[in-house]
């Protein structure tokens, strides 16, 4: 049962699929099309800049690929930087990200609070405001690992799936259907994390 983990020069790939074998799943890094195709689950990790990243991933072919899994339903996890990716702009870059979710990437704006420094790192709650399937199991107010300085703003706040309040309230995870995208690190945050991508990869069938 393999989940594919996406290689595109910009994730924290090894402590991601360590964290997936971990839980009993059968984790396979790479930036082959066809492997991707024919995972039973993908998983996007990100760190870095917005700009190089997406850059990277387009050269490399693999936003058809990404296209594709999502359409035909395969489960679809964005973190972090992948997340943001999904998005169709963003405040770091001139790129336009994939698309797929209507909406924008904006960087913190707390210069009334300067008590609170960017980026954001650190464990900060999770509130949950509509439970997607890899929440199941987990208490309002979990404590989850975040490092970033720009954070998503959906269009359509539907697909927000939790809050967390740094400053004012951000989406620190979404979903659509098939597609999961969390802003903290699952592969940090302890057994919650670990709870989340076991509930991820139990949806990989």
């Amino acid at each position: 049962m393999s989940i594919a983990i996406i290689d595109y020069g910009a994730g924290n790939l090894r402590s991601v699929e360590k964290a997936i074998a971990k839980l009993g799943f059968s984790p396979e890094i790479t930036r082959d099309r066809t492997t991707i195709r024919n995972a039973k689950g993908i998983i996007l990790p990100g760190v870095g800049s917005f700009d190089p990243a997406i850059s990277e991933l387009r050269s490399l072919g693999l936003e058809s690929a990404i296209e594709e899994a999502l359409a035909v339903g395969k489960p679809f996890l964005g973190i972090c930087l992948g997340l943001q990716h999904l998005f169709e702009s963003s405040e770091e870059g001139k790129l336009g990200g994939l698309g797929i979710l209507k909406g924008k990437v904006v960087r913190f704006a707390l210069s009334a609070q300067p008590e609170l420094s960017v980026p954001h790192m650190g464990w900060n709650r999770l509130i949950v405001k509509r439970r997607s399937p890899i929440l199941a199991g987990i208490e309002d107010g979990s404590m989850v690992y975040f490092a970033h300085t720009y954070h998503v703003q959906p269009k359509d706040d539907i697909i927000i799936s939790t809050t967390t309040d740094y400053g004012y309230d951000f989406a620190s995870s979404v979903w659509k259907d098939n597609l999961f995208g969390i802003q903290f690190h699952p592969e940090k945050s302890g057994e919650v994390g670990l709870a989340i991508l076991k509930n991820f990869g139990g949806l990989c069938k």
